[in-house]
């Protein structure tokens, strides 16, 4: 027997999470205390609740483990709702724990202050982004709510919501037992596995498209060497840009359709058994193909699902779809296919003006100088810059686009795996959570922040020029950096660019912040493509 907050961190602990970030409050202030006192998992507090939010998502992300997030009632569990709906859009295992009113609290008769419209609201409103959610008002059944939501969250890969009363904190409660992996029809698996590799034989111009579940069911170096046994070339998809970073992956590139490669978006478009792994079908995948890619004769493995034509196999996780497809190949020899090709490098360290594809160049050249770095990005024409970076494991809100997410995801990745992360990030983005960069020198970690300073939303803008509401003042994030502890260099030129990325690198133990001065209109070959196939799409007339 132990209490019911230690029982719920073993629990946690015991499902692979290894740190919560969070913000303290009033309700949730006896949990901390324990969080604090037991050190079952390491506390990373910041400074406003979406960044702990963003961070615990992007240490899920990034280690293919559950993140955790804990939040006090009401304010705090509202500020955080906006990323943990972006982790539920883009698949990513965060758990969330709000503290709660006593259990006697609500009986008096008074409205609680953090409270909206009824006590429960906040768990209402918490259903719509999460995949389960369990309140902890009895120690008694506690294990089991608890043992129940944890598998949710790892085999849907899927935020869940925990409530936890505040007075039941130090209650008695039965430690947690793991519950066993949700059955699988074995046959209907094997069933699958054989009429895919039918399909894939059958096939003169296969492809497979990797998507995010493959790095949040830890299964890319299996993807890749299935890919390798059939011989089957692979790309990402927007949102599953980093993935496969290993180097014997048979990786092509990233499918971005009108705004990529027209070779690359040629052979996705022309394929005849389009194999989609982990990857979901939203806009920002596929709202760019050229032409419209019909489904029904894909192979969409994802959700928990494979749907080949009119063919649908329900409960077939994608992870025992892997296995089953490798030991049918298991006696094939590997076969050559292609390869992605070098990442552009070179910047001309001149006195000429920085463009986002300088930027690229710049942060290539300190990749071949110092090593590659992890990247955390935001959402903007940092983003698809990102696009001619090296392949090199990536966090950025490639679907749900929230703005925000850059800063504290790179704060997240380090806190989680130890590694120095390269955060890329629009002036817009870091005006939000930029400020998180202040609680690096207590936590020990020193990113490398890019900021794309253009004074200005400027991915906004290319879609109505004409506007004026986009436009931002000049803030001088580089001065700002010194006071909040770490380095800033403000460069103007490619000369300047250049120098500011290598003295980054070179320098530990503080955060180091590139403040790249931009002009107005100056964007990224990538988006710009981008934005002209959108609106050359949206103009067509619709297919018959």
């Amino acid at each position: 027997m132990t209490t019911l907050a230690v029982a719920l961190l073993r629990a946690l602990e015991d499902h692979g999470a290894r740190e919560i970030f969070g913000i303290p409050g009033d309700f949730a202030l006896p949990f901390f205390k324990v969080v604090e006192e037991t050190g079952i998992l390491d506390l990373h507090t910041l400074s406003h609740e979406p960044a702990v939010g963003f961070a615990a998502d992007a240490a899920a992300r990034f280690g293919g483990r559950l993140g955790v997030v804990a939040v006090t009632y009401g304010a705090g569990a509202f500020n955080v709702l906006n990323a943990v709906t972006g982790a539920y859009a883009e698949k990513s295992p965060v758990v969330v724990i709000s503290g709660a009113p006593g259990r006697e609290e609500g009986r008096r008769g008074l409205l609680l202050h953090h409270q909206a419209k009824t006590l429960d609201s906040q768990l209402r409103i918490f259903r719509e982004v999460t995949c389960d959610q369990a309140v902890l008002d009895d120690p008694a059944t506690a294990p089991a709510e608890i043992a129940r939501v944890l598998r949710s969250c790892v085999e849907h890969s899927r935020p869940v919501y925990i409530e936890v009363p505040r007075d039941l904190v130090a209650a008695p409660c039965a430690e947690v037992a793991r519950l066993p992996p949700s059955p699988v029809d074995a046959e209907a698996v094997a069933a699958c596995a054989d009429e895919i590799l039918a399909r894939l034989d059958r096939a003169e111009r296969p492809v497979a498209i990797a998507g995010v579940e493959l790095r949040r069911h830890r299964i890319e170096h299996a993807v890749s060497a299935l890919a390798r046994r059939l011989g089957v070339p692979v790309v990402t998809s927007f949102m599953g840009r980093g993935l496969l970073t290993d180097p014997g992956a048979p990786l092509l590139g990233t499918y971005m359709g009108v705004a990529g490669d027209p070779e690359l978006t040629r052979r996705v478009e022309d394929s005849d058994a389009l194999l989609l792994l982990g990857v979901i079908l939203s806009d920002t995948n596929f709202g760019v193909s050229t032409r419209r890619i019909d489904m029904r004769h894909a192979i969409v493995a994802a959700e928990g699902e494979v749907r080949l034509g009119h063919h649908v196999y329900p409960n077939v996780p994608l992870a025992d779809l892997v296995d089953v497809l490798r030991a049918r190949v298991a006696d094939r020899p590997d076969i050559d296919v292609p390869a992605r090709g070098p990442a552009p490098a070179g910047l001309v360290g001149d006195d000429a003006a920085i463009t986002p594809l300088d930027i690229a160049l710049g942060v290539n050249d300190m990749f071949d100088r110092h090593g590659s770095m992890p990247i955390a990005c935001d959402i903007g024409d940092c983003l698809f810059t990102a696009m001619d970076i090296r392949h090199t494991p990536m966090v950025a809100p490639g679907y749900y686009a929230t703005m925000g997410f850059g800063v504290p995801a790179g704060l997240g990745i380090q806190a989680s795996s130890g590694q120095r992360p390269l955060i890329l990030v629009g002036d817009g983005a870091f005006q939000m959570t930029g400020w998180e960069l202040g609680n690096c020198g207590r936590a020990g970690w020193d990113p490398i922040v890019v900021v794309f300073n253009n004074a200005s939303w400027e991915m906004l803008r290319t879609f109505q020029p004409e506007t004026g509401y986009n436009d931002l003042d000049e803030w001088n994030f580089a001065a700002i950096a010194e006071v909040l502890g770490g380095v800033g260099r403000r460069v103007r030129n490619r000369r300047e660019l250049a120098a500011a990325l290598d003295a980054a690198a070179r320098t530990r133990g503080r955060f180091q912040l590139v403040e790249a001065m931009l002009e107005r209109g100056s964007i990224s070959p990538t988006l710009e493509r981008f934005v002209t196939g959108i609106k050359r799409l949206n103009q067509a007339p619709a297919e018959v």
